[in-house]
């Protein structure tokens, strides 16, 4: 309770007080990031699960128009010239499920990397306010021992002068004789 005891005017309470703030916004970052982190974690999440189904679909849509395209091979000439669209169309569709592979692949390093970042800033704050409480705690124990303890041996010394001072220059005792008579004035 030394710091409730302390004088605002005094330099040791603005340090405990600029410590103390600097722990709530050290906390409040940590805080920020961790939500950042979870809603883009949720976001990527998401897309991954809306991208995997569409990307079956893209393979097995694929598959059945290459299907009908070695069909319409085999039929009438009539059909050859249908069967060379549907084969560059399977062609696009191949390349699309493609693209679309590699962006999801490319959106599963994306993440990773801001997992491992966001990790490496939780570390790097979670080492700051470790070092903040060992400075903390040493500045703590340098005022204790060089200011605090000090001061409160000289207040008992001080206050050991003042004692000493008040006795030697308190009035002389009045003499016994004089304490009795006016005390056996009062007995009854």
């Amino acid at each position: 309770m030394l710091a409730f005891q302390m004088n605002i005017d005094d330099p040791a309470f603005w340090v405990l007080v600029i410590v103390a703030v600097s722990f709530v916004a050290v906390a409040v970052a940590m805080v920020a990031i961790a939500l950042v982190l979870r809603r883009v974690v949720a976001t990527v999440k998401n897309l991954e699960r809306r991208a995997e189904p569409l990307l079956e679909r893209v393979t097995v849509l694929s598959e059945q128009v290459k299907l009908i395209a070695s069909q319409g091979k085999d039929m009438a000439e009539q059909l050859s010239e249908v069967s060379g669209h549907l084969s560059t169309a399977t062609m696009h569709f191949s390349e699309s499920a493609a693209l679309v592979k590699d962006e999801v692949r490319e959106l599963k390093q994306i993440v990773g990397y801001s997992a491992m970042a966001a990790r490496e800033k939780v570390e790097m704050v979670s080492r700051t306010i470790d070092q903040t409480q060992r400075q903390f705690s040493a500045t703590t124990f340098f005022l204790q021992t060089k200011l605090v303890e000090p001061a409160r041996e000289l207040a008992a010394i001080m206050a050991g002068v003042r004692r000493g001072l008040e006795v030697l220059v308190a009035p002389a005792p009045k003499p016994a004789e004089q304490i009795y008579e006016d005390d056996e004035l009062f007995i009854g």
